[in-house]
């Protein structure tokens, strides 16, 4: 039995030296896990996209959880995908695999997943932040966690310095006033600027087609279906074949790397989205997230989310009457629209006229063109525009 082993351990060493020379890398390589049970397309679409994967990269192993199949791949046998999920979690937790690729994962409060997509506009690939899960039970704080786990996956995959653009969907605003105020207190982030002509790091249609950011910001309700529009527009959306998938769960101090694809995923994502589990792995993502925290709650991420997100007081007893209507052709943009009235109200108490209105950007306050200056003076003051 022992001369065995040592012939085995001997075999895998020259297995080894071989692949090494053959990639031209003697690393070892990361082990990722592959559930293959629960797939709407059934176990053989799951064999195919792990065959796939070997032979399109090759630079990682790929280690199978689920039914007996025939086929060259290490495999752990199970009867059911709940029992997969056990067997899942004791190979990350004994370290025996670096990451796995699930349909389905229970991910704890305050862990969302961080999706990789092929922009249809020019190809390229943009990181999404994030897609399931829940990063907080507060949208505007969510989306701020959301940035800083779409910063550490896209240097896991390379990118030294990701630009981040948030989503124009509700709470946007609130979320940059967020990450400027982190940014200036210290934390490295870059910001990209809109394809349309007035810029800015609100991100419009266009910037989501084109992929003008390497990371985008939004809530995961939104970036679910984001994916599931990229990765299977031309199917109709029961076959996903573009993309990575909804990718990792990270979170402040999560320690799994649990990588996300939909019972609808086809053997193309599939494949690449055990390539994009590799790559994580291999370049330690959450080590990446943990340190990332680390960085933006030294700047006081954690007191500015707080300070953003607390609602302001209101004094029940006191009564604010709408100045003298005035023709308004000054328009202020940057407000959340959830706080639109009560920025209006608070021009009022300057005896400033406004009016609240949608511009193409989002909301906008309208006020006489005479007093423009001195009205986002009175709603930066009052916190309501950066």
């Amino acid at each position: 039995m022992e001369q065995n082993n040592v012939k085995n351990m001997i075999a895998e060493v020259f297995n080894d030296i071989a692949d090494g020379i053959e990639s031209g890398s003697f690393k070892k390589k990361v082990k990722i896990g592959l559930t293959i049970l629960g797939s709407e397309h059934g176990v053989e679409e799951m064999i195919k996209a792990a065959k796939l994967a070997k032979s399109r990269y090759g630079n990682f192993e790929i280690v199978l959880i689920g039914s007996k199949v025939e086929c060259d791949f290490e495999q752990f046998v199970v009867e059911t995908s709940e029992e997969g999920h056990k067997k899942m979690v004791e190979l990350l937790e004994s370290g025996y695999i670096q990451g796995c690729v699930t349909q389905h994962f229970d991910f704890p409060i305050g862990v969302s997943t961080v999706g990789k997509v092929t922009t249809p506009g020019k190809g390229c690939e943009m990181i999404l932040a994030t897609t399931t899960g829940t990063t907080s039970t507060n949208r505007v704080e969510g989306m701020a966690l959301n940035a800083i786990s779409g910063i550490a996956a896209a240097k896991a995959i390379g990118i030294k310095n990701p630009t981040v653009g948030i989503l124009n969907i509700e709470g946007a605003r609130k979320v940059e006033k967020i990450l400027k105020e982190v940014k200036e207190a210290g934390y490295e982030l870059e910001f990209t600027e809109s394809l349309r002509a007035d810029g800015g790091a609100v991100m419009r249609g266009n910037d989501l087609l084109a992929g003008t950011p390497d990371v985008m910001v939004c809530d995961s309700l939104t970036g679910n279906l984001l994916v599931k529009m990229m990765s299977s527009f031309t199917t109709g959306g029961s076959y996903e074949t573009v993309g990575a998938g909804y990718g990792p769960g990270i979170g402040e101090n999560y320690d799994k790397l649990v990588n996300i694809v939909s019972r609808a995923s086809g053997a193309p994502l599939i494949c690449e989205a055990l390539r994009f589990c590799a790559t994580c792995a291999e370049n330690k993502v959450l080590e990446i997230a943990t340190c990332e925290f680390k960085k933006a709650n030294k700047a006081g991420f954690k007191e500015i989310i707080a300070n953003n997100t607390k609602e302001k007081a209101k004094s029940s007893n006191e009564e604010i009457k709408m100045p003298p209507k005035k023709v308004v052709t000054y328009s202020i943009a940057g407000i959340d629209i959830l706080e639109l009235d009560d920025a209006c109200k608070a021009l009022w108490k300057e005896g400033i006229y406004s009016e609240s209105g949608m511009g193409c950007t989002g909301p906008i306050v309208l006020v006489p063109e005479n007093e423009g200056s001195k009205a986002e003076e009175v709603l930066v003051k009052s916190g309501y525009k950066s």
